[in-house]
C-alpha cells in the first residue's frame, strides 16, 4: 500500500504550494486515477511518490517505507511511464534498451525478463527492432515493458495516452487492465476522460487539493462532479445519464461499449417480451 500523509510541496522561487495537505491511500492491486486540470498538481503527485522529487513537507509510505529513508528500496518497488516516449530512449534498438534496465541482472535472467515485459505490451515480435522504426504508441509500450522487466511493484503512469492516437490509446488501456489482473497497483495520472472508467477510485485535483473521491460503482451518479471541476465527462457517462434521464437504466459494471451493447440489447428484448 500506498500512503501520501499531509503532502505539501512548492517549486524554488515560487512562493505558491503546488500541492497542499494531501492525504490519500493506493491500495495494492487498484487502479486509481488522478485527475485534474493542467497544473492542478497531478504530475507533481507521481514524480513525489516515485522518488523523483524530494519530498520535504509530510511523509510518503510505500509498503511501510518512508521514501525519504528507504530511496533505493522504493526505486526497486515502484517505476514511472511519462507521456512522451521519445524522451525515455536511450538505445535505437529495443533489446539494448530494455537490457541496460538489468546491468545489475544476471546475464542467465536478462533474457527471460525481456521476453516476458515484451510479451506483457504485445510487443514480443519487436526485440530485435530499431525504436525508430516504430509507431509513438508502440514506442510507449515498449517504455511500459522497460518498467516491467524491473519487475516493481507499484507503476506510475503520468498521462501515458496524451500522445497517441485512438489504436494506441487502446492498446495502452489493455495493458493497464491486464496489469490489473496481475497484480500490479497503478497510479494512473491522466486528463483524458476514458481512462476514468478503467479506474476502481478516481481522486479530483484541484489547486493543489483533494476535492473529491468517486469509486467506479458511483460514476454514473456522480459524473456531475467531473464537470463542476471542469473535468471532461467520458461519452459513456454521458449517454448513460440521458438514458436514466429517460427512465432507462442499465446494470453496467465495467463501462465498456461491448457491454453497453450488450446491456441495451437485453433491455429491448425484455421490452418486446413484455
Amino acid at each position: 500500500m500506498i500512503k501520501v500523509e499531509n503532502v505539501s510541496f512548492k517549486y524554488k522561487n515560487n512562493d505558491n504550494k503546488i500541492l497542499d495537505n494531501l492525504n490519500f491511500s493506493v491500495h495494492d492491486g487498484e487502479i486509481l486515477a488522478i485527475v485534474g486540470q493542467n497544473g492542478s498538481g497531478k504530475s507533481t503527485i507521481g514524480k513525489l511518490i516515485a522518488g523523483i522529487i524530494k519530498l520535504k513537507q509530510g511523509k510518503i509510505l510505500i509498503d511501510d517505507l518512508d521514501v525519504k529513508d528507504n530511496s533505493k528500496l522504493i526505486k526497486d518497488k515502484i517505476g514511472i511511464v511519462f507521456q512522451n516516449p521519445e524522451n525515455q530512449i536511450i538505445f535505437n534498438n529495443i533489446y539494448d534498451e530494455l537490457a541496460f534496465s538489468l546491468k545489475d541482472i544476471p546475464k542467465e535472467e536478462v533474457e527471460s525478463r525481456i521476453n516476458s515485459a515484451l510479451e506483457q505490451v504485445g510487443m514480443l515480435e519487436y526485440k530485435n527492432s530499431d525504436l525508430y522504426t516504430l509507431s509513438l504508441g508502440q514506442k510507449q509500450r515498449i517504455m511500459i515493458a522497460e518498467i516491467l522487466v524491473k519487475k516493481p511493484k507499484y507503476i506510475i503512469f503520468d498521462e501515458p495516452t496524451t500522445m497517441i492516437d485512438s489504436k494506441g490509446k487502446e492498446a495502452i488501456y489493455d495493458i493497464l487492465q491486464n496489469l490489473k489482473k496481475e497484480g500490479y497497483t497503478i497510479i494512473c495520472i491522466t486528463n483524458v476522460a476514458d481512462e476514468i472508467l478503467i479506474a476502481d477510485r478516481t481522486l479530483i485535483l484541484n489547486n493543489g487539493s483533494i476535492v473529491n473521491e468517486i469509486e467506479k460503482k458511483d460514476l454514473i451518479e456522480e459524473a456531475c462532479i467531473l464537470k463542476k471541476f471542469n473535468i471532461k465527462e467520458p461519452i459513456i457517462l454521458e449517454f448513460l445519464n440521458k438514458l436514466k434521464e429517460n427512465n432507462i437504466t442499465l446494470n453496467i459494471k465495467d463501462f465498456t461499449i461491448d457491454e453497453l451493447v450488450t446491456q441495451l440489447k437485453g433491455k429491448i428484448k425484455n421490452e418486446e417480451c413484455n
